[in-house]
């Protein structure tokens, strides 16, 4: 493999080998996608959603326990705790500390700043 030829003859064979490799593993891969679609309540319209940057994966899918029916007696789940706030950015935007890192301060901290550079001094 010492020319630009035989490099190019191996790239093409690894080509076909990745194609033939894709066709083959395509369906069971399309049944796993919708497994977990159904398993997470995700729908067509969530994942164009994230595909166009809208929720970046988080739609409003339904939990397992939504979609299945409701019986006689069952108690209805207390939503959560509301927190206070733990970060406050410079815009007055405030952070709990829980869940994913808001926008505003993973750019902050991307820029070279911390968290604790932001929380809220008790």
């Amino acid at each position: 493999m010492n020319n630009l030829v035989d490099i190019q003859n191996q790239i093409q064979k690894l080509q076909k080998q990745a194609s033939e490799i894709r066709d083959r593993e395509f369906d069971k891969t399309i049944q796993d996608i919708l497994a977990k679609m159904q398993a997470f309540g995700i729908s067509v319209k969530d994942l164009q959603s994230a595909m166009s940057g809208g929720r970046k994966g988080r739609g409003k899918a339904k939990s397992v326990a939504a979609t299945q029916p409701k019986t006689a007696g069952a108690k209805k789940k207390k939503s959560g705790v509301a927190v206070a706030a733990k970060y406050q950015g410079p815009n007055g935007e405030s952070w709990s500390g829980r869940g994913l890192t808001p926008r505003w301060l993973a750019s902050l901290i991307a820029q070279g700043k911390t968290k604790e550079d932001f929380a809220i001094k008790v």
